[in-house]
């Protein structure tokens, strides 16, 4: 028998007085030759980050959120598994899992834990409730860190679906984005026990050959658009698969290195109006890099790309599936791609507004978009 045990996160306060230190001491680069941020994150934004992060930043109000709303850990084939779980008032609530994606964290959803769980008092209906269970991927947060390979995407999918018979859920629905949506996508893949349906919002459905001779509009556009990232902004994964364990000695050693690892993901994935700190603020951003900062997590998330970077395949799926399609996300796939693997497609929106990070950009649109699915399969 397996214990599901409370945690609680208590950083010790000399860690974060190393931090201080640390950002206190730091050695800077020369500013970057050009007006933009096609070398990478600017020398001006990233100091004005850290700076902030140094004098102002409150570690202790993310801490205390995150222990209020109920956090535990399991051990599940020899790793501790973290993950946030809080179940709404009305017990007829749909077990929700949602997985988040590099360089994510469970702090992504904490903007759609009160409207997901309580959505009577914001504005819904309680029949729209979920019991929301968030983990935190291994080698991230406060998972354990994996001490030899083997933890694929397959893998965490098996233990997702562990988790939740632990959890006593024998019926509950998947959500996720990024890896996040990888291993949502292997829940359905594979009819893990329990999934009832699926969302995703970085849905993996890739053309074929014939594909290419009657492309739409939009659909040049979309390969227009990743052949663009493949071209400029591809090379952290490459390297996170290739080299993650030199890549770790940077980001575990210096939070300047870490923030700026991030902070330049923030500002390239997101949909905004040319400062990503018009929809995430300093403190959204240094909740989520502390997330990586604090369990020194630089080397052992990244070792995820190493472990399954070609996982990005057409998998067809015979649940119940949602797609919500965000203007900015990397890959904007077609319905008519997503009908082909997704023969049981039983929602498809394109959102107004979003990208990348959908839940921590766009709450508001993120919880009309898993309401609006979900409903049709309570």
């Amino acid at each position: 028998m397996f214990d599901v045990e409370r945690y609680y996160s208590r950083v010790p306060e000399d860690q974060i007085v190393d931090l201080k230190q640390r950002l206190e001491r730091a050695r800077w680069p020369e500013p970057e030759t050009v007006q933009n941020w096609t070398q990478g994150a600017p020398l001006e934004s990233v100091r004005k980050l850290c700076e902030y992060w140094r004098s102002s930043y409150d570690w202790r109000r993310c801490e205390r959120l995150l222990n209020d709303l109920g956090q535990y850990r399991t051990p599940i084939n020899g790793l501790d598994i973290h993950f946030l779980h809080i179940r709404s008032s009305n017990p007829r609530a749909l077990p929700l899992l949602i997985t988040h994606g590099w360089p994510g964290s469970v702090v992504e959803f904490l903007k759609i834990v009160g409207p997901l769980t309580e959505p009577q008092l914001h504005g819904g209906s309680i029949d729209d409730a979920f019991h929301i269970i968030a983990p935190s991927l291994p080698g991230f947060g406060f998972s354990g860190k994996p001490e030899e390979r083997g933890w694929t995407v397959e893998k965490i999918a098996e233990a997702w679906a562990e988790l939740m018979r632990r959890l006593g859920y024998d019926r509950f629905v998947a959500q996720g984005g990024d890896w996040g949506g990888a291993v949502t996508t292997q829940l359905g893949g594979t009819n893990a026990p329990g999934c009832a349906a699926i969302h995703l919002n970085a849905p993996i459905a890739l053309p074929v050959a014939d594909d290419m001779n009657d492309l739409t509009v939009e659909e040049s556009a979309s390969l227009a658009a990743m052949e663009e990232h493949n071209r400029t902004g591809s090379a952290y994964a490459l390297l996170q698969a290739t080299k993650p364990q030199t890549l770790g000695y940077g980001l575990v050693d210096s939070p300047i290195g870490q923030a700026a690892w991030i902070y330049e993901k923030f500002h390239a994935w997101s949909d905004h109006d040319g400062a990503v700190e018009s929809i995430l603020s300093y403190d959204d951003m240094l909740d989520a890099i502390m997330m990586y900062w604090l369990p020194a997590t630089g080397a052992s998330s990244a070792r995820l790309y190493q472990e399954s970077l070609g996982f990005f395949k057409n998998i067809r799926i015979d649940i119940p599936v949602g797609v919500t399609i965000f203007p900015k996300e990397l890959f904007r796939p077609s319905r008519r791609w997503a009908e082909r693997v997704y023969p049981n497609l039983i929602y498809w929106n394109e959102a107004a507004r979003g990208g990348h990070f959908a839940a921590f950009e766009q709450p508001e649109i993120f919880v009309t978009e898993v309401r609006t699915c979900f409903r049709l399969i309570r």
